[in-house]
């Protein structure tokens, strides 16, 4: 009985102090203290392995003993094992900043520090721009016409954005921008989100580009001419980096520049010799200033010693001589305006380059840096807003559209993926508010930025698939009235550009984020590039020490012990707790596949992906409990809450799962498993009544809807169409039309109304001729049923309509 006792005791202290990562003297007192209490009370087998115990702790864990015979050891195993990080790797390690990604990878989440982010809202000018001002951008688009008849923005909209300075959102008001804050440029896009082509022209230049270049780097007479020349429109940028042997992999680009000397107008210039070849570049076809990468060369030893000058940045005039400009690539659903540039001998001053001769060489540093936000901003806030339109179109279309004379969101395999695109946008939104929220706090968040980019991007492929299911008929037919077809098209744009999802989910989330935001990782490799004993015996031990208290915290959290305190109502606060138990078990996997698999884990891309699939959704979870702790909550979020939630922390346990079942090291998978999830997973999928009310509520004229559509434009006074406009006037009379609806239907099934009164509008003339409806009623549905079945109806066209050559059209019926 001593026995089990004393071992009860050991493993509940050890389990304590691990947790607390409390350190050497603490263990090794508690063992030294059980020890010889078990050689005192008649235990002297568990007390001799106790004070053994002990003396390992001792030897090991004590600096002034491990420093002279155990960490040059270690060290020297490090050296040999740990990864190579290449120089490009290294900038694009040291660009960005850590913040609430490093909390996560910790293992103990501190949530305060999340919450520290204030959020200050909007200004009364960017409140009065998103009103206005967007609204009516938005107004003049109608995606058909944009994308089958005009291939580009109609040219009073394009003379508006320049008037209003939306090419100015990031550029200072010294400057004569719009100086907006972070959250205002992304509910800008949102609202500009109507349109693929809208959103991509405006947010373009609002990214990564010669305007936040310019503004980072460049020299003050760079700023002083281009920076207000961009911001009213007179010039239009874009930035050449991918071309056609470097995509994803930028830092391969074969373009070069030569230092050189040439005559102009009559006195030699030092300058640059470019030659390139870009692809997919927005905005080139009518760019009139280019930024350029390409690898810099100095063969004459004109600039100084050294030949290769790595990647550097220009901005060259388009009429400079040898650069061609103005051919269109043909992005697919979407005609924003994209091309290529190719330059021959392209002659430029070396006052062209970014930020001066000094800058030669940071090329890569700079867009690296330049990203980390721009990614942030643009791509996934063009999805959030893409899922605000969807939903309010699908919701509405939802409820209108009546199949066996109910309508077809009454029918759980629509209410299914309707609530799943309700869900997915309102993490959408959370997550790109909150993260702009960051930045406009002075972060510059390189990890999350592409967690957004691939995990937005990928919940609008999910979410739009989920409305065209929904619309059936009405959204496969092309046309003015289409309003759904050409985003859903134009869908594999955002995916692939920016970094491709495949990369960036597979090499960039764990992969930047294990050595980034990791609390030891870095400084290890720091000390092992600098030969730093001293150094590595810190990081190493407080990493060992790290692992032991993630597997602790992991362990007693999966079996309900020691649930902690978290700064969130009684709806959330299940969610932040449970989310500390799967940030230990994912810093923990994390530090157990680095071991497992050192440098090979770079190949192991799959391996990778799973833990930063874990990364991503406690990331974008925590977001959404950020914003529902302080927003303003209406009737029926909490659903949503609980659906999202339980959605994210479920795909989370789901990606634990299938790196247990792959990790090469099967006895390793196994303990890890039964650490991490002593008994077994917790999340399933959400429940069946949380969808039915999800579903309900965006389908109706309710708070929760308002809310979800609030940033999307909803008025009906634009140039063009507005769909969610007519279908926000239909929901918020359809409570009437519905009991109408019951009544005449009612009255023919008992056979009080003529068999052949098979039409609504047929039905309903035969109801007031009966007098079970008044003219008034009448009159009411006639308007309402109008405007259903003009929201319901598609385009035809014409037979030789889409055809380019009329003259290869065949006659099949000329007679």
């Amino acid at each position: 009985m001593l026995t089990l006792i004393l071992l009860i005791l050991t493993v509940v202290g050890l389990l304590v102090l691990m947790r607390r990562e409390a350190g050497a003297v603490p263990t090794l007192a508690l063992l030294g203290v059980l020890g010889l209490a078990g050689l005192l009370l008649g235990s002297p087998v568990l007390g001799v392995l106790l004070l053994l115990g002990a003396a390992a702790v001792a030897v090991a864990g004590l600096p002034a003993l491990r420093i002279h015979w155990l960490s040059p050891r270690l060290f020297a195993m490090f050296k040999r094992v740990s990864p190579k990080v290449s120089d490009t790797e290294r900038i694009a390690l040291e660009a960005g900043t850590v913040a609430w990604d490093g909390e996560l990878f910790s293992g103990r989440p501190q949530w305060d520090k999340l919450m520290s982010y204030h959020d200050d809202g909007l200004t009364e000018e960017e409140r009065s721009f998103l009103e206005h001002q967007c609204s009516v951008a938005a107004g003049m688009c109608n995606a058909w016409e944009i994308a089958k008849e005009r291939a580009d923005l109609p040219e009073e909209l394009w003379q508006y954005l320049k008037k209003e300075g939306f090419f100015g959102m990031i550029i200072p008001k010294e400057y004569g921008g719009l100086g907006f804050s972070a959250k205002a440029q992304s509910l800008v896009l949102q609202k500009l989100s109507i349109s693929e082509t809208l959103m991509v022209t405006v947010g373009v230049p609002n990214s990564l580009g010669p305007g936040e270049l310019l503004l980072k780097y460049g020299t003050q007479a760079q700023k002083d001419h281009f920076l207000p020349r961009l911001a009213d429109g007179r010039e239009i940028p874009c930035f050449g980096l991918t071309g056609p042997r470097a995509g994803s992999d930028a830092t391969s680009l074969p373009d070069t520049g030569i230092v050189c000397k040439q005559m102009v107008d009559g006195k030699e210039v030092l300058g640059l010799r470019l030659n390139f070849e870009k692809r997919w570049i927005t905005l080139a076809p009518i760019a009139t200033v280019v930024g350029l990468a390409f690898r810099l060369f100095d063969p004459d030893h004109l600039l100084g010693e050294e030949e290769d000058r790595g990647i550097t940045l220009a901005l060259v005039p388009r009429n400079t001589a040898g650069m061609e400009i103005g051919r269109r690539h043909h992005p697919i659903g979407s005609p924003f305006l994209n091309g290529p540039i190719k330059g021959k001998d392209v002659f430029v001053p070396l006052d062209t380059i970014i930020g001066g001769t000094e800058m030669i060489g940071q090329g890569w540093r700079m867009l690296v840096e330049c990203l980390s936000i721009g990614r942030c901003i643009t791509l996934p806030s063009g999805a959030s807003g893409t899922m605000r339109y969807a939903l309010g179109w699908t919701g509405g279309f939802g409820r209108i559209r009546r199949q066996f004379n109910v309508p077809v969101v009454e029918m759980e395999g629509v209410q299914e993926p309707l609530a799943r695109l309700a869900s997915l946008g309102y993490i959408a939104q959370a997550a790109v508010y909150q993260t702009a929220n960051t930045i406009d706090r002075g972060e510059k968040p390189s990890v999350p930025s592409a967690i957004l980019k691939s995990q937005l991007t990928e919940f609008q492929r999910l979410g739009l698939s989920d409305a065209m299911d929904i619309h059936g008929g009405k959204a496969v037919t092309l046309g003015p009235r289409n309003y759904l077809g050409i985003g859903y098209s134009a869908n594999p744009v955002s995916i692939t550009v920016e970094g491709a999802n495949i990369m960036t989910r597979n090499l960039m989330i764990f992969g930047q984020g294990a050595i980034r935001c990791h609390p030891f990782v870095l400084e290890e490799l720091a000390a092992s590039d600098s030969n730093d004993l001293k150094a590595f015996d810190r990081a190493f031990f407080g990493h060992g020490a790290l692992v032991f208290g993630n597997a602790a915290r992991a362990f007693t959290m999966g079996l309900g012990i020691g649930k902690p305190t978290v700064p969130f109502d009684e709806v959330a606060a299940p969610y932040a707790r449970d989310m500390a138990r799967l940030s230990a078990a994912f810093s923990l996997c994390a530090d157990a596949a680095m071991a497992s698999l050192g440098a090979a884990l770079k190949q192991r891309e799959m391996i990778s992906a799973r833990l930063g699939d874990v990364l991503s959704n406690l990331y974008l979870a925590s977001m959404v409990l950020k914003h529902w702790q302080e927003g303003d909550k209406v009737e029926g979020e909490a659903a949503l809450l609980h659906y999202s939630c339980t959605h994210l922390l479920q795909r989370a346990e789901q990606a634990f799962d299938e790196l247990f079942d792959n990790l090469p090291n099967r006895a390793l998978a196994g303990v890890l498993r039964a650490v991490t999830m002593p008994l077994g997973r917790r999340w399933k999928r959400p429940a069946d009544h949380l969808t039915r009310e999800i579903a309900q509520a965006v389908s109706r004229d309710t708070p929760l809807r308002t809310k979800l559509i609030a940033a999307a434009w909803l008025d009906d006074d634009g140039v063009k169409d507005n769909p969610l406009a007519h279908y926000n006037a239909l929901l918020a009379d359809y409570d009437r039309a519905e009991a109408l609806y019951r009544t005449v239907n009612k009255a023919y099934a008992k056979g009080e109304l003529p068999r052949q009164a098979l039409h609504p509008e047929v039905r309903l003339e035969a109801a007031r001729e009966k007098g079970l409806v008044s003219e008034e009623d009448a009159e009411f549905m006639r308007r309402f049923e109008a405007e259903v079945l003009e929201l319901l109806s598609v385009d035809d066209f014409e037979y030789d309509e889409f055809a380019t050559d009329k003259a290869n059209i065949l006659r099949h019926n000329a007679a």
